[in-house]
């Protein structure tokens, strides 16, 4: 049987102990830790220099020494679309978890730094945005769904859509989605379609019904 290679990864973090803990974690679980950054600007140079799998990233590092951490996690995702994101909080803002799964929902996550002491939720959130799904804290999402509609109308989708929404919580494009469905583009179009409406997500200026449903999805 052929053993596929560890997953690469690079961790950003500006305080030594919970960084050296993370490196630790991930080491153990089997990860290959090709490097690690105390500041923004050393993150993205070791970003571009290694090109790992996954970077994982404290969203809040502090200016003095990391520069904004949000338009740092904006620039690794833009630096190559297989490059995965994992940013970690010790805060929960609704605002940062939306702004990045708008950047590009695909292998990407959103975790609060208190609740990845279950080690295995955390190893495996890691393995999940590197494969391109989407990971995003459930304390963090429930809040921001339930301030949005106290009903839950996700049951209210018919079994299709189900599905549709769940691959869309994978990352998957619409054309991803039609062939693992065997159906066409279209027919995925006319779904998500269905589920704004169902979901109450009418097109806005910034247009993030899509990390919108995904959010209300994830929150279940």
């Amino acid at each position: 049987m052929t053993s596929h290679p560890p997953l690469r990864v690079v961790v950003g973090e500006d305080q030594p102990i919970f960084r050296a803990g993370v490196v630790h974690v991930l080491a153990h679980a089997g990860f290959d830790i090709v490097g690690v950054a105390g500041s923004g600007p050393d993150l993205v140079r070791k970003t571009r220099a290694h090109m790992p799998d996954v970077v994982v990233l404290d969203i809040h590092a502090r200016p003095a020494i990391g520069g904004d951490a949000l338009l740092t996690a904006r620039e690794i995702l833009a630096l190559e679309p297989r490059v995965a994101l994992l940013a970690l909080s010790p805060v929960a803002e609704d605002r940062y978890a939306i702004d990045l799964l708008g950047e590009r929902p695909d292998g990407v996550g959103y975790l609060l730094k208190e609740g990845i002491g279950d080690v295995e939720s955390f190893v495996e959130a890691v393995r999940r945005v590197a494969g391109g799904g989407s990971v995003i804290d459930a304390g963090l999402v429930g809040g921001l769904v339930h301030r949005r509609d106290p009903h839950d109308p996700i049951e209210v989708l018919t079994p299709r859509e189900r599905d549709v929404l769940a691959l869309m919580a994978d990352g998957r494009s619409n054309r991803g989605i039609a062939e693992h469905l065997v159906v066409t583009v279209s027919a995925v179009e006319r779904h998500v379609a269905g589920i704004f409406a169902k979901l109450a997500l009418p097109p806005t200026p910034d247009d993030h019904r899509r990390v919108l449903a995904v959010l209300r999805y994830l929150s279940r």
